[in-house]
């Protein structure tokens, strides 16, 4: 199996995005694992209001999700001004938020769209125990998201240890 040693030494940023329920914490664990690079998880970035306005069944607005990106790309140009690498996980639904966090760093940040259609989704964040986001809250998450362009996408079907592989040999080449 491909793994941090198998790769350049150049920093990277891995950054997991896609709608709730699409797998990015059981990708982003494992990935970073296979990588033995650090793992940041966007909803520990989140504010306690925000956690609890999604318990709520309301959707986060623009404005809610300002000082959370911030937060996330305060800590991923850490990583960067340390030369490290680390895997991150976040929605990233729509390209402006994708901007917040990639911009002016698109040499050193890999993207990768884990794709899935609304009923997988709404079945996995039904099934979730103990998560603030319920699944009233997917039909929003699939309105706000703006797919992205030249990411690398892959279907939340595949089992996650193909996917992880998949994301490795990309990383590998490059």
């Amino acid at each position: 199996m491909l793994n941090a040693a198998t790769l350049s030494p150049t920093p990277r940023i891995l950054l997991l995005m896609g709608v709730a329920g699409s797998g990015k914490t059981t990708i982003g664990r494992q990935a970073a694992a296979a990588l033995c690079w650090p793992y940041f998880e966007a909803d520990d970035f989140h504010s306690a209001a925000n956690k609890d306005k999604m318990a709520r069944g309301i959707p986060l607005n623009d404005d809610d999700r300002a000082p959370w990106l911030a937060a996330l790309r305060a800590r991923m140009d850490e990583v960067r001004a340390a030369g490290g690498s680390a895997v991150f996980t976040c929605s990233a639904l729509k390209e402006k938020y994708r901007q917040v966090l990639v911009g002016g760093a698109e040499a050193v940040t890999v993207l990768v769209y884990l794709s899935g259609d609304f009923a997988t989704i709404l079945e996995r964040v039904g099934r979730r125990q103990g998560h603030y986001l319920k699944a009233d809250l997917v039909k929003s998450q699939f309105e706000a998201l703006e797919p992205p362009q030249g990411a690398l996408a892959l279907d939340v079907q595949l089992p996650p240890a193909e996917i992880v592989r998949a994301i490795l040999a990309h990383l590998a080449r490059g």
